[in-house]
């Protein structure tokens, strides 16, 4: 990824778009790597005996995502402030997609924007906003 900087970068633009189809394969493994172990994300037995349709994505793994658009567009070290909120479960066979807009470009150098995961149907699965350190054009 190309860097950007503050002065080239206006309210309205958009970040390259991430995609992710999330597999029962990122479950297991994201259990593996956070220590979370709550069946429903991984026994498909015990998610539906719960009154689901199936197992669901680790809210922190979505997170996780978005977080990887936001760091491959600002760059990796300018991000000052990252928080979401969970809005919609995720499953299996979803292709989730970045939307990361700019919404303000403020005196001290940084950014504000807007970030969620949705799916192919437009659906916000992850919620957020950003702030970032854009460097000046030398």
């Amino acid at each position: 990824m190309a860097e950007i900087y503050f002065d080239d970068v206006k309210v309205g633009d958009t970040a390259p778009e991430l995609k992710h189809e999330l597999t029962r394969t990122d479950l297991v493994m994201y259990a593996g790597a956070s220590g979370d172990f709550n069946p429903m994300h991984t026994d498909e037995v015990k998610a539906k005996a719960a009154g689901l349709p199936s197992v669901f994505g680790h809210g922190m793994f979505s997170a996780g995502l978005l977080a990887t658009a936001l760091t491959n567009y600002v760059g990796v070290g300018n991000l000052r402030s990252y928080s979401v909120r969970f809005v919609k479960q995720t499953w299996p066979g979803e292709t989730l997609s970045s939307r990361i807009t700019v919404t303000a470009k403020n005196d001290d150098g940084t950014v504000g924007l807007e970030c969620e995961l949705l799916n192919d149907d437009g659906e916000a699965k992850v919620a957020g906003e950003a702030t970032a350190a854009l460097p000046p054009r030398p």
